[in-house]
């Protein structure tokens, strides 16, 4: 008897202490998805329209003007802003894991937020509709391309040759860079997906689920691009954000990851 009851007293703290962390981690992760304010919704669908607008309004200009092109500049073209779309996706995935707060005016709720409830409940994202998914970049695309769609609409025939290929260049890394967190959430997703985004993933024209699994591992420290994951592999063999962050580090004491390892801690 005696035997029984120091057993279930030696047992009782560890299932409390399981509990209780249970219970942190429900919290946080309420905490953020509170987070996402009305606000920051009207926001997001303004953002997405206006950038749906312009990529649209460009892709439609573009064509026809196509005989001011090379074959060898849409191709470059092309390549070079799906690259430039991957590598910028990677940067800002970077930054907002490693470093910034919750707590900072502004940026921490309207953008940190997501990236610390991404790491706390990965699948939050599969249930994120459309608006909320791409929403925010479709505000960098719609500044981005605003000097292109000024250009189209109000410059002459001779201007528009000179820039034609640059023009397509961001238009191109637009397209890829609006729908960034869908390919996002699509490597996230277990449940059936049309064929063609599987075929897509197959083909690494959009970031494939088992690149992504890699940088899930914590602590969250590798293969940040996230659009089509081409750069994840040659940025790794070239240690490339391990080098700026021990540049940060050694210039600034700021150390990388340590709001999101306490974020993520709270789910042990």
């Amino acid at each position: 008897m005696e035997a029984a009851q120091r057993q279930t007293s030696a047992v009782a703290p560890s299932q409390a202490n399981g509990q209780s962390s249970l219970v942190q981690a429900q919290g946080s992760k309420q905490f953020l998805k509170d987070a996402y304010t009305p606000g920051k919704r009207y926001f997001e669908i303004t953002c997405f329209t206006c950038g749906l607008l312009s990529i649209v309004y460009m892709a439609v200009m573009l064509l026809q003007y196509w005989k001011m092109g090379t074959p060898l500049g849409v191709f470059v073209s092309i390549v070079g802003g799906i690259l430039f779309a991957d590598f910028g996706s990677g940067f800002v995935h970077w930054l907002c894991d490693s470093y910034g707060s919750v707590d900072m005016p502004v940026f921490g709720k309207a953008f940190i937020r997501s990236f610390r409830e991404h790491h706390i409940d990965p699948l939050a994202i599969t249930r994120h509709d459309f608006i909320e998914c791409n929403g925010d970049n479709c505000m960098v695309v719609t500044v981005a391309l605003s000097p292109f769609v000024a250009m189209m609409a109000m410059a002459s025939e001779t201007t528009i040759s000179k820039y034609y290929s640059l023009a397509l260049f961001f238009t191109m890394w637009g397209l890829f860079i609006s729908f960034t967190n869908q390919f996002h959430k699509w490597s996230h997703t277990h449940t059936a997906l049309p064929w063609w985004v599987t075929l897509m993933q197959r083909w690494h024209i959009i970031l494939p689920k088992q690149m992504h699994h890699i940088h899930h591992v914590t602590p969250h420290a590798t293969y940040f691009c996230i659009t089509t994951g081409w750069l994840n592999w040659p940025l790794e063999k070239l240690r490339f954000w391990q080098g700026i962050e021990f540049a940060i580090k050694i210039t600034t004491g700021y150390e990388a990851r340590d709001d999101d390892m306490a974020w993520t801690s709270k789910d042990k």
